[in-house]
């Protein structure tokens, strides 16, 4: 058996450069160890379980596997915490290199608005809020900072960005784009690819990309994805307006050097993306040069026609290299065996996948038998830090994009005698931060660290200023001020595919309530996309969309209280509750605030 240095030292002729070198560069080195391989090694690499349904964690070295990933709520079973999180991680990183080989895995993660599962992570707004910025320079530092924190833990690849470009509002994944325009998500998403691999992959605060969800996933068509409306639907349009539209965020993570991209549960023109060898190799691999690898969405495969043999061989020939499986695993690495066996996925389809995921390994610095692949718990010292919250902070007031402000509400004094704070989620974390926030769905109350905008009032007003507060809107008493924080409640991917985007009831009657107490009324919406406010529109003297700031809170009062004097703007247009349709451009749709709308004072 090699030692882990003889091995990987042989196949090293050329050094790492220290500038971000083209993935095929170390296609030399590749060839090497794939010379060496054996089928159940190269296998082992295309496959990518869920660490939580392992049948042991040494499966990892049983199998040769290349990666595994926690999905939403794949939590370590010591809890939730960074050393529980850092222990395990780096336990399977052990175990993976005690094979022949001593290939490090890949660990990937949807850190999607931060390091979003663990406990402590500084959460940043969800992508809808970073799109109403504009700002590409504060995107790539927020994107710097999560790959900081995910690499603290001993995760190396994050499942992000997103640059899906939704059509209709009613998805429920509207809030992981940033805009409904391509040209907002085409520089958005090349920034959040430079914030996370940073200069060059070899970075020990870099992380692999994945940009996702190739392609077309925000057109999808109303009522065609069962139970679901939209998620995981069919996107019916022509090639032409498929390139117009879905493709521009691809082409610029590419040129930005993305190194994994995650093909789409959803269909083009009735055929799963996850199948298509025309999206996947013709255009992705072939037009656009992508060098990476494509992994699968979640069990993505088991959606395609036909018995899983067929699955796997549809997917595998039209361009997939690693499948997200994510339970079973060993009949996944069985049944692409004998499809290398009988010649139904051609061994230079395998050979090709490997070099990909190999290639990436290389990039990233994980076969330098000189470097250990563990985390660096140094990192541990910031992760969540002030200064990281700072960036989230200056990220949350730059996305508030103020709809209504009558009669001179906003900004607010500081220093008047009481001001009331009213709403279900004026002081609910869980609601300020959305979905994929400690569980995948999110959940309301506290599930993490974190500033709620009623905290930040009582943080930003001057001393001997009285806050109150209420649910409902009730014991406004003298206050000639009242913020209501009011809007959806927590949700992700299909579960929050919604018919009715009226806001609820009580938060209606909350507004109402504030109104008739006679004080100014400032309503706060917290929200994964634009929802139907003409019912509180009209009763608020201001109206700002505060969309899902995440864990920073005090962002909020800045504008409010006119620290920061508000910049953002619509990334999507908002739509009147009278519209017939939520499907951009269809007859029916009608608008209430226009795309690019936003006051300032």
């Amino acid at each position: 058996m090699h030692s882990r240095r003889e091995f990987l030292v042989a196949c090293s002729v050329a050094p790492i450069a220290a500038a971000a070198a083209p993935l095929n560069s170390f296609d030399d080195q590749v060839r090497r160890i794939l010379a060496g391989m054996t089928l159940d090694e190269k296998l082992g690499q295309m496959a990518q379980p869920d660490q939580e349904f392992l049948k042991s964690p040494d499966d990892v070295k049983n199998y040769f596997l290349g990666s595994l990933l926690s999905g939403g709520d794949s939590d370590p079973r010591a809890g939730n915490g960074l050393a529980a999180w850092t222990d395990m991680i780096d336990g399977y990183q052990k175990t993976a290199i005690g094979t022949r080989l001593q290939i490090p895995i890949l660990y990937g993660i949807d850190a999607v608005h931060g390091h979003n599962n663990v406990i402590g992570a500084t959460i940043f707004p969800h992508n809808i809020g970073l799109g109403a910025t504009r700002n590409a320079v504060l995107v790539e530092r927020a994107a710097r900072i999560t790959s900081e924190e995910v690499r603290a833990t001993g995760a190396n690849w994050v499942f992000a960005p997103c640059v899906t470009v939704p059509q209709d509002i009613r998805w429920g994944r509207t809030y992981e784009g940033f805009s409904e325009s391509p040209d907002v998500v085409k520089v958005l998403g090349e920034a959040a690819v430079r914030g996370l691999q940073r200069e060059s992959l070899e970075n020990p605060l870099a992380v692999l990309v994945c940009v996702k969800h190739f392609v077309g996933d925000g057109g999808t068509a109303w009522g065609l994805s069962k139970p679901k409306m939209l998620d995981q639907g069919d996107t019916r349009v022509d090639e032409a307006t498929l390139r117009r539209v879905h493709l521009p965020g691809y082409e610029t993570t590419v040129k930005a050097g993305a190194g994994t991209i995650m093909p789409s549960y959803s269909s083009w023109n009735g055929e799963k993306v996850s199948g298509s060898e025309k999206l996947m190799t013709g255009i992705l691999k072939n037009e656009l040069a992508f060098q990476g690898f494509l992994i699968s969405d979640y069990a993505a495969i088991d959606q395609l026609p036909g018995n899983y043999k067929q699955q796997i061989t549809r997917s595998i020939n039209a361009g997939m290299d690693m499948v997200m499986i994510p339970g079973k695993y060993i009949e996944f690495i069985t049944t692409l065996k004998q499809c290398a066996q009988d010649g139904s996925v051609p061994m230079a389809r395998i050979d090709d996948a490997l070099t990909r995921i190999l290639r990436t390994k290389f990039a990233m610095g994980l076969m330098d038998a000189k470097r250990s692949p563990l985390a660096d718990r140094s990192l541990h010292n910031s992760f969540g830090s002030e200064g990281h919250r700072a960036v989230a902070r200056e990220c949350v007031r730059a996305s508030l994009v103020v709809l209504k402000n009558e009669n001179q509400a906003l900004p607010l004094a500081k220093n008047a005698a009481h001001i009331h704070v009213a709403g279900k989620s004026a002081d609910d974390l869980g609601n300020q931060c959305g979905g994929w926030t400690i569980r995948w769905q999110g959940a309301s109350g506290r599930p993490t660290d974190g500033t709620t905008v009623l905290e930040a009032v009582q943080r930003a007003v001057a001393p001997k200023t009285r806050v109150s507060s209420s649910i409902d809107g009730a014991g406004v008493g003298d206050a000639k001020v009242a913020i209501a924080v009011i809007g959806e409640k927590p949700y992700a991917e299909g579960m929050g595919d919604r018919a009715d985007l009226h806001l609820a009831p009580e938060d209606v009657a909350t507004v109402a309530r504030l109104k008739s107490s006679g004080a100014k009324v400032i309503a706060v919406i917290l929200s994964g996309r634009p929802v139907f406010i003409e019912d509180v529109l009209a009763q608020a003297d201001a109206v700002v969309a505060a969309w899902l700031p995440g864990s920073e809170g005090d962002g909020v009062a800045d504008v409010l209280f006119g620290k920061y004097r508000p910049t953002g703007k619509l990334s999507f247009t908002w739509p009147k509750a009278s519209s017939t349709t939520l499907h951009r451009g269809d007859t029916g749709y009608e608008t209430l605030f226009e795309f690019g709308w936003g006051l300032s004072y």
